[in-house]
């Protein structure tokens, strides 16, 4: 029979303080993103762009109703600005910082992926809280036509939250299988292509049914279901697929996807760390030295 000493007892657990320490480098690399000019710069411009766009579209409505166009799009832009943060902002940074080494200093420490990964969850989900609080400023253009209670703000912090577990574990599993940083240009221009058949700027409706079942298929759609139905009245619904915000089918698929994601990114982050070396990250910056010759 084995006894456990005082020490053992109070002895930290190495996998908490990981966790710890993943909190505290989330929050430093949060701190360090927004006070760098040119995340700001990329912070702001989006939100300025939708503004420019909303402008645009000023005397548009709705097929079928009298429902600014504009006041459908923001919800739809909250939605995709979710689904951007967690899957290009988690792929992109991954696959930069295994090029720069952060990955493999990470790697040598104890529980360090660990420590890693929760680091990384915390400044996604912060700067892309950020991004969508500053898409307050496109919505001062169209705030009278839209639903802003209690219950809206409610349901779109549980969109929040559903989306980052949905797209961050499936952004880091795509960053897993990314070789070089260049190729975050590929899952970019993927993604902007996704948005034509997700109803984001039009109603999905109005699109053929083949694009409509392509544009259900990812994320990019039902987090901008998710966030019209928050913010939009419920007579907007009789645009959508069987005139319905179908909040049960938005879960159902987001729920999909995060277990997708929680199951397969561990696996990919840990095969992607037992392959890193020195040797491989000096090879890669040799690359790239050379590439800027």
């Amino acid at each position: 029979m084995t006894t456990t000493t005082t020490a053992e007892r109070h002895r930290p657990d190495p996998r908490a303080a990981a966790v710890r320490a993943g909190l505290a480098r989330g929050l430093i690399e949060v701190r360090q993103s927004l006070t760098a000019p040119g995340d700001l710069i990329w912070y702001f411009f989006f939100p300025l762009a939708f503004a420019v766009v909303l402008v645009f579209m000023r005397g548009s409505t709705v097929p079928g109703t009298d429902f600014a166009l504009g006041a459908m799009v923001l919800p739809s832009i909250v939605g995709m600005s979710i689904a951007f943060g967690g899957l290009v902002g988690a792929a992109s940074t991954l696959a930069v910082e295994r090029e720069d080494g952060t990955l493999l200093r990470a790697k040598a420490t104890p529980n360090g992926m660990l420590g890693y990964l929760v680091g990384k969850i915390v400044n996604y989900t912060l700067t892309t809280l950020f991004s969508l609080v500053i898409l307050v400023i496109p919505a001062w253009t169209v705030r009278h036509d839209l639903v802003m209670d209690a219950r809206s703000w409610l349901v779109l912090l549980g969109i929040f939250v559903l989306g980052m577990i949905a797209t961050v574990p499936i952004g880091t599993a795509l960053g897993s299988l990314m070789t070089s940083s260049s190729q975050t240009g590929l899952l970019l221009l993927g993604s902007m292509l996704l948005i034509a058949p997700s109803g984001i700027f039009y109603p999905i409706t109005a699109l053929p049914v083949w694009l409509q079942w392509v544009g259900q298929a990812f994320p990019f759609y039902w987090l901008g279901l998710g966030a019209r139905s928050a913010l939009l009245p419920d007579s907007l619904a009789v645009v959508e697929i069987g005139e319905s915000w179908r909040t049960g089918e938005m879960v159902a698929v987001l729920g999909l996807w995060a277990v997708a994601g929680l199951v397969l990114a561990p696996i990919l982050l840990r095969r992607m760390a037992r392959r890193e070396s020195g040797s491989s990250v000096a090879e890669r910056r040799e690359k790239w030295l050379t590439r800027g010759m």
